[in-house]
């Protein structure tokens, strides 16, 4: 993942995913190929991950198939 991805005029949203307190938000921004950028909802100016897709659509399928722990 070399190249780099400018995500200066994209357009985040709240996960559907994450939890409905503020404490535990995630925003995520559609169209970017193969890449999910995620990055923390109360810290909007911090960084951001960029998500391989096959690693996010594997983490998004384990959360739909309850597959992961829900206690952290």
């Amino acid at each position: 993942m070399s190249d780099r991805h400018s995500l200066a005029a994209t357009h985040w949203r709240k996960s559907s995913y994450s939890g409905q307190s503020s404490g535990n938000c995630i925003e995520v921004a559609d169209g970017h190929p193969g890449v999910m950028p995620v990055r923390d909802s109360k810290d909007p100016h911090g960084p951001a991950l960029l998500i391989p897709a096959p690693a996010w659509q594997a983490f998004i399928t384990a959360i739909r198939n309850g597959d992961l722990p829900t206690d952290c």
